[in-house]
């Protein structure tokens, strides 16, 4: 293995060991501020959001480069971390989405620096939180509140997208919705309202929508809960509901097809709270723009065909406000988000030099 690549495999490795599950990442933040400090950037910041941020100079006053990965995890703090290797997989809760593409910040740093590459704007470097989940990217909301369209482009690295090139963001929004009623015994007051059941048709309703295939859009139940005992009618019961389309206008139609669902379903006794615990805005950049033309021309410059596509990503929110952004991918992996997750370390130069590439030619773009 290339010894940047061992390098970032050794530090992914040392960032997955550190817990940080969305809303707690300071202990990963902070070792990742004293290792650009150990390397030399300026301007180093933990921001209100939590981001770390650091500056590497460039060599003028043109408009910076941002480079940016997610700190957080989907893990809860008492998992298991342990690493094992097979062949050229590494596996560890974490190690691929996102410990690697922290890592790949480090491996883009050493690489400008051992090639003695000054750029010609300065290039920030940024560890960013709240991507997972309930997160809503409000890190990445505060850098780009931060940096607003001064950039030239925005870069955010995923661990194991390589070779896929994200351009278009997937509009999500999210709700809780929790029914309410009086409850009572299950025989004595059998035939008023339980939150439980009516929660359960408000969801076979939600589920009779029609979707539209193009632009895609689907929904999700992906949590349920609530009531007291077996032999109690619930008082309350809850529902997290997950509504995503490539079209801001779909998504916004769908939410409100949802929102009517649970008016219509309202009975005396019940009542239906909705709070939206989640928004991520969709957008695009066209294929034809110069960033993600030359986004393909490094990938296949490494042997790889690219594949645009369209994700939920920290991208979502320099994209829906018009900004050029992209993802890129450091190498491959698999199961993602489960305690089998793994990296693959072969290809994992290859996307380091795309990265590389990329950054040195984009930030020399009018």
């Amino acid at each position: 293995m290339n010894s940047i690549s061992q390098r970032v495999t050794d530090l992914a490795i040392q960032i997955q060991q550190i817990p940080a599950p969305t809303f707690d990442e300071a202990a990963r933040g902070q070792f990742v501020l004293e290792m650009f400090r150990q390397n030399g950037l300026a301007q180093l910041k933990m921001d209100s959001a939590g981001n770390i941020l650091a500056c590497l100079p460039g060599q003028g006053a043109d408009p910076p480069l941002i480079v940016s990965a997610h700190l957080d995890t989907v893990f809860p703090p008492e998992t298991d971390l342990a690493i094992r290797r097979d062949g050229e997989r590494v596996y560890g809760p974490g190690i691929g989405d996102n410990s690697v593409g922290v890592a790949g910040l480090f491996g883009l740093l050493w690489m400008l620096q051992d090639s003695h590459t000054r750029l010609p704007c300065d290039l920030w470097l940024v560890a960013n939180t709240g991507e997972e989940g309930l997160g809503d990217l409000k890190g990445m909301r505060a850098l780009v509140d931060r940096f607003n369209d001064t950039p030239r482009a925005y870069l955010v690295l995923e661990g194991m997208a390589l070779g896929h090139i994200y351009h278009a963001a997937i509009g999500v929004r999210r709700y809780k919705i929790t029914a309410h009623t009086r409850g009572g015994h299950s025989w004595i007051d059998y035939g008023k309202p339980s939150a439980i059941h009516e929660l359960a048709r408000l969801v076979t309703e939600i589920t009779r929508l029609k979707l539209p295939d193009q632009p895609r859009t689907t929904l999700n139940v992906g949590r349920i809960g609530g009531g007291t005992s077996i032999n109690t009618l619930a008082p309350s019961a809850w529902l997290e509901l997950d509504l995503r389309s490539e079209d801001e206008t779909a998504l916004q139609n769908l939410a409100r097809a949802v929102e009517n669902k649970a008016e219509e379903q309202a009975i005396p006794g019940l009542t239906f709270d909705m709070q939206v615990i989640g928004q991520r805005p969709a957008g695009s950049i066209p294929a034809t723009h110069p960033i993600i033309t030359l986004a393909q021309d490094c990938l296949r410059e490494q042997g790889f065909q690219p594949e645009l596509t369209s994700g939920s990503t920290d991208a979502n929110i320099p994209l829906s406000r018009g900004y050029p952004a992209l993802v890129l991918g450091l190498t491959y992996g698999g199961g993602a988000h489960t305690r089998e997750e793994y990296m693959e370390t072969g290809p994992l130069m290859a996307g380091l030099e795309q990265v590389f590439h990329f950054v040195v030619r984009a930030s020399a773009q009018a």
